[in-house]
């Protein structure tokens, strides 16, 4: 079984920058997708940024030029990167990967992000 584990959430200031990171169990090359979604308290756990195998890359509108997804290979860990935090960012945090065949989902625990002066 696959593992996911965060780090690097907590408390910033608005303006501020925050470095999630998700380390995998395994080679992150098994995974077609690897990405990050949120969930606020009392909304719907939504998409925040993805990337492909192929390192491509897209984000969610409301991150578009203030976060940055990447990976590095060779310590199978997956990275957002984010700077001008708002309020609204506030949520918790998790890492996702996919494989497409045969079809598989794996989420990691969670690490929250909560943007506050």
């Amino acid at each position: 079984q696959v593992q996911l584990v965060e780090s690097g959430g907590g408390l910033v200031q608005p303006g501020g920058s925050l470095r999630l990171s998700c380390a995998a169990s395994a080679s992150i090359f098994e995974f077609n997708v690897m990405g990050w979604y949120r969930q606020a308290p009392g909304k719907e756990r939504e998409l925040v940024a993805t990337i492909m195998r192929n390192s491509g890359t897209d984000y969610a509108d409301s991150v578009k030029g203030r976060f940055t997804i990447s990976r590095d290979n060779a310590k199978n860990t997956v990275y957002l990167q984010m700077n001008s935090l708002k309020p609204e960012d506030t949520a918790v945090y998790y890492c996702n990967a996919v494989i497409v065949v045969p079809s598989r989902v794996f989420w990691g625990q969670g690490t929250q992000v909560t943007v506050s002066s």
